[in-house]
C-alpha cells in the first residue's frame, strides 16, 4: 500500500521543520537514560520525578529557541510541551525501557495512549523506537515488524506522520562500543533500512544511525586508533546506505558527544548523501546535566543559553547543506 502524502501529514512535516523543509529537531525523549544519568549525578538510584520533568522543561523552552522542532515523551515531558517557543512537537509512542532478563528487546507501547491522543496532547508528529538487527531471532523480528505496521495503520488513520526510528543492538556477545560490532554496524544499519523503507510500514520519514562508529574511521579527528575503516569506506558507507531507501532520512545522534556528531554530519555531506535533517538528542544537552544536579537551575539555564545553544547552532551549520523533507523520491509525483 503505497503511502500517500495526505493533508494531515504535508501539515505535520511542515511543522516540524524549518523554513527550508529540513528537520532542525532536538531528542528530548529520553526516560530511562535521563533516570540514569541524573541518579549518577545525585548518587542515588531512582531520582524525583519532579527532577525529570523540570530538566526537560528547561531544556525544551531553552533550545527550542534554536532548532525547528523538538521530540518529547508523555511520561515527563508534557510540562514541556507547553514551553516549546512555538516550535514543532513531536511525541514519543513507544514506552521506554526493557528488562534485561528479556535481552531481544521486544517493543510495547505507552499504556494509556494511541495516536489520536498524542494528536490531542498537541503532536504534529509521532515517533516510534523499535531496536532491530537482521541477526536476531526470526520470531522476534516478524513480531517488531507486525508491531510497526500496525502502527503506521494508525497513523494513516489519523492522518499524522510516522516517524520510524530503529537502533541496532548486539545479538553475538560484542559490546556495542567494540571494534567488532563497530565492523558488523554497516550490515545492522543497512538490513534495517532496507526492511523498515517498505511501504507496508507506512512510516514517512526514517530516524536512523550513521552507519559506522567515528571513533573507528581512520582520518577523522574522533578517530581513536582502532580501524574498522578507512576514510573512503566510511563514505561510501554513507552513500550505499542512505541509498537504500526514498523516504526522508533523519540521523540520530545515538549519544556521541555534540563534537563527534557534527563530525558525522559533515561525512554524510562530504559523501554526498542527501538527507533531511537531524534528531539529535543526547548530543546537544547531556554536558548540562552536572550542572543541573550539583548547582542548580540557574547553572543549568546559563548552561543551555550559552553552551547548549552553541551545540545546536553548530549543527545548523551543517544542516544548511540537508535537503528538504519534500525533496526525498518517495514524495515526488
Amino acid at each position: 500500500m503505497p503511502i500517500k502524502l495526505t493533508p494531515g501529514k504535508i501539515e505535520g512535516l511542515n511543522a516540524v521543520s524549518d523554513r527550508r523543509g529540513v528537520v532542525a529537531a532536538i531528542a528530548m525523549d529520553q526516560r530511562g537514560l535521563l533516570k540514569n544519568m541524573l541518579a549518577r549525578e545525585l548518587g542515588v538510584t531512582d531520582p524525583p520525578e519532579a527532577m525529570m520533568i523540570e530538566f526537560k522543561t528547561l531544556v525544551a523552552s531553552s533550545l527550542t529557541k534554536e532548532a525547528s522542532s523538538i521530540l518529547l515523551d508523555v511520561e515527563y515531558g508534557l510540562s514541556a510541551a507547553k514551553q516549546i517557543n512555538g516550535k514543532g512537537l513531536l511525541l514519543a509512542y513507544e514506552k521506554s525501557g526493557y528488562d534485561p532478563k528479556f535481552p531481544e528487546k521486544l517493543p510495547s507501547l505507552t499504556e494509556g495512549w494511541s495516536v489520536l491522543r498524542l494528536k490531542e496532547a498537541g503532536a504534529n508528529a509521532i515517533k516510534i523506537l523499535v531496536f532491530y538487527t537482521p541477526f536476531e531471532k526470526e520470531w522476534v523480528n516478524e513480531q517488531k515488524k507486525a508491531w510497526v505496521e500496525r502502527i503506521g495503520a494508525e497513523c494513516r488513520a489519523i492522518d499524522m506522520p510516522y516517524f520510524l526510528e530503529f537502533l541496532g543492538y548486539d545479538v553475538h556477545g560484542e559490546d556495542e562500543g567494540s571494534l567488532a560490532y563497530a565492523k558488523r554496524k554497516p550490515e545492522i544499519v543497512g538490513a534495517s533500512i532496507k526492511e523498515f523503507t517498505k511501504d507496508r510500514y507506512g512510516a514517512d520519514v526514517l530516524k536512523i544511525e550513521a552507519p559506522i562508529q567515528m571513533i573507528y574511521t581512520a582520518g577523522t579527528r574522533a578517530f581513536k586508533g582502532e580501524q574498522a575503516y578507512s576514510n573512503a569506506e566510511a563514505k561510501e558507507l554513507f552513500r550505499s546506505t542512505a541509498a537504500l531507501t526514498d523516504k526522508p532520512i533523519v540521523y540520530l545522534s545515538a549519544g556521541v558527544t555534540s563534537p563527534i556528531f557534527v563530525e558525522t554530519l559533515e561525512m554524510a555531506i562530504d559523501s554526498g548523501v542527501k538527507f533531511h535533517g537531524v534528531l539529535g538528542g543526547r548530543a546537544t544537552w547531556q554536558d548540562g546535566v552536572p550542572f543541573y544536579v550539583k548547582h542548580g537551575v540557574a547553572a543549568l539555564e546559563d548552561w543551555l543559553n550559552t553552551v547548549g545553544a552553541q551545540n545546536v547552532r553548530n549543527v545548523n551549520e551543517v544542516l544548511k547543506s540537508a535537503h528538504p523533507w519534500y525533496e526525498a523520491r518517495s514524495m515526488q509525483g
